[in-house]
């Protein structure tokens, strides 16, 4: 995490923006627009996702951010279960489905990742100059 300046260099976060971004274009193409809780509600976990990794790191302490992923993480998971009642009320096709799905795992994974690697790092944060 040295070398990382602002969160916008961080790679978890930037694809998180991309899938907050994909929800939205589906939502523009499909009759998600007109099922308004569900939309609000994936669009609210998957923006969770993006804004907890924001609001861990500019925390600049370990292990306030690995807690703030955690909670990042987590959306991610409640993304995918909402991704599967978008695919069921036939919002997206079943490729567009798995290719989202795929990415929220990987996303979820890297987030892990990087949670072992704080939690490791001798690094605790630069509040702890």
């Amino acid at each position: 995490m040295g070398t990382i300046k602002q969160f916008e260099d961080l790679e978890i976060w930037i694809k998180s923006r991309e899938i907050c971004n994909k929800i939205f274009e589906i939502r523009e193409k499909s009759d998600l627009k007109k099922d308004y809780r569900l939309f609000d509600q994936i669009n609210g976990s998957s923006g969770s996702i993006m804004d907890n990794i924001v609001e861990g790191f500019e925390r600049n302490g370990n292990n306030e951010f690995r807690q703030f992923l955690s909670i990042a993480k987590a959306s991610c998971g409640e993304t995918r279960s909402q991704l599967y009642r978008v695919l069921d009320r036939n919002y997206i096709t079943r490729e567009e489905f798995d290719t989202e799905h795929e990415k929220l795992i990987m996303l979820s994974k890297q987030i892990g990742g990087f949670m072992n690697y704080l939690q490791q790092s001798d690094y605790k944060g630069s509040k702890f100059k």
